[in-house]
């Protein structure tokens, strides 16, 4: 289903990551939310290809899709 997303218990914890690289989908997601560009994560990563890029964020919004969010709170 995902072409670039692969997953390895000795690579980076398991967590999944753009195949070919050590780019966690994770420090992806971070890079976009602290105002990375499209452009600037190509830029400063040329092992990342925009195609694997789209993957990668499309892989977190479809992992994140049936999470069941809860509202918990602590007693006292």
């Amino acid at each position: 289903m995902f072409r670039y997303i692969d997953f390895d218990p000795k690579i980076l914890g398991g967590k999944p990551y753009v195949r070919g690289t050590r780019l966690s989908v994770e420090f992806i997601l971070e890079l976009v939310a602290s105002g990375a560009t499209r452009d600037d994560i190509l830029k400063a990563y040329p092992q990342l290809t925009g195609r694997a890029l789209e993957e990668a964020l499309k892989y977190a919004a479809q992992a994140v899709k049936n999470e069941i969010l809860l509202d918990v709170k602590a007693g006292a």
